[in-house]
């Protein structure tokens, strides 16, 4: 009998968008043979829109511009997906996503990004709803999730991580002048300012002067309460993508791979993740020993913030030393986005890919279920 998928995409979050493009990819992915599939959209609002029944063989997802239709496979037939003609639950009855017979929801494929997505928050909703879910659990997405914990974590483990200053909200209206003395003190210039939780780069910005690190300071507490700022490290961008294993097994890192901005780009930001242009080379050009490495270092990473499902950590190599950007514990399933990238590049499709962490997560809750009841 096929399971019942649900993919949770968008969000309240300025990744909304990117999350929408990883929601419909994963929901047209799926291998309908298997599953069958219910795209779920919480609105920026925090509206959860939840289609009755599910798709299956010969009909797909579209997302544009944030509206949801179903097609067949040759594109003859449209529903649309609205407020209008569909359910909407919001935060208060929520607990209609477990559904009757016909709707009952067997896992949820997490396609967020961001804040009350890959934060923890819908993982610790999903876990008192004892639904299972992919990715980590709600202790390691709160921890990747937040930049400047998490480097405190590396710090802690001996990881090497670029040099940074927190930048807290009230700090800042309290005393400007002395963040930025300190931040000119331990970072220098250039420097780089980012929100402590966000992901796909949004409000990170590289600066070269104080008048403009206030600037952009100003501009990331637009997105978080607080904001890093960390040295800038010039050298080789990689990113090392970890599948996680079954109970008792090893996670395993994917080939590495190596992103080069155009020339044009000063660093691999937002609008350069998405408008095409960035060079992604899989596997990366660097030595078989810096892989090793560079691999070795990722499952470390994934293993101490206790991951599950799948990770993806960005490191920046200079002279053959390996700095520790972030750690992503649910990675773009975009055209453009990296981790697919990796598992295309050992064989792996992007439907067999779909179905392992499925898998990964329908084992996870099955393990921690058991040790639930044991108590």
């Amino acid at each position: 009998m096929k399971l019942n998928v649900a993919v949770l995409m968008g969000g309240k979050t300025a990744e909304h968008e990117i999350s929408l493009k990883s929601g419909e990819e994963v929901v047209n992915g799926l291998d309908k043979n298997k599953y069958k599939v219910k795209p779920i959209k919480i609105k920026k609002n925090g509206d959860w829109l939840i289609p009755r029944g599910y798709i299956g063989e010969g009909k797909e997802l579209d997302v544009r511009e944030g509206v949801f239709s179903i097609i067949d496979s040759e594109g003859s037939h449209s529903v649309n997906i609205t407020e209008e003609n569909w359910p909407v639950l919001s935060d208060s009855n929520v607990e209609q996503l477990k559904g009757g017979e016909d709707e009952k929801i067997d896992v949820v494929f997490l396609a967020l990004h961001g804040p009350f997505g890959e934060d923890g928050t819908v993982q610790g909703m999903l876990e008192m709803m004892n639904i299972p879910y992919t990715g980590s659990g709600v202790l390691a997405s709160a921890l990747a999730m937040d930049k400047a914990k998490c480097k405190e974590v590396y710090i802690y483990n001996n990881i090497k991580t670029p040099d940074f200053v927190v930048c807290d909200y009230w700090e800042w209206q309290k005393n400007s002048d002395k963040l930025i003395d300190n931040v000119e003190m331990k970072t220098g210039y250039p420097c780089v300012v980012k929100p402590s939780n966000l992901g796909s780069s949004v409000g990170t910005y590289i600066v070269k002067s104080r008048n403009e690190l206030k600037e952009k300071i100003l501009l990331a507490l637009d997105y978080d309460n607080r904001v890093i700022v960390e040295e800038y490290i010039k050298g080789t961008e990689i990113t090392c993508p970890v599948l996680g294993g079954f109970a008792g097994e090893e996670p395993s890192a994917l080939p590495l791979v190596e992103i080069i901005p155009p020339d044009s780009a000063v660093f691999f930001d937002y609008d350069v993740k998405y408008n095409g242009k960035t060079q992604e080379i899989t596997p990366a050009r660097i030595s078989e020993d810096l892989t090793l490495m560079a691999q070795e270092l990722g499952i470390k990473v994934h293993k101490i913030l206790g991951c599950a499902g799948l990770s993806r950590t960005d490191i920046i190599i200079k002279d053959n030393e390996l700095y520790v950007l972030e750690t992503n514990t649910i990675p773009g399933m975009t055209g453009n986005s990296l981790f697919p990238q990796a598992a295309s590049a050992m064989g792996m499709t992007f439907s067999v890919l779909l179905t392992r962490l499925v898998e990964l997560a329908l084992d996870g809750h099955r393990h921690k279920k058991s040790k639930v009841e044991r108590r």
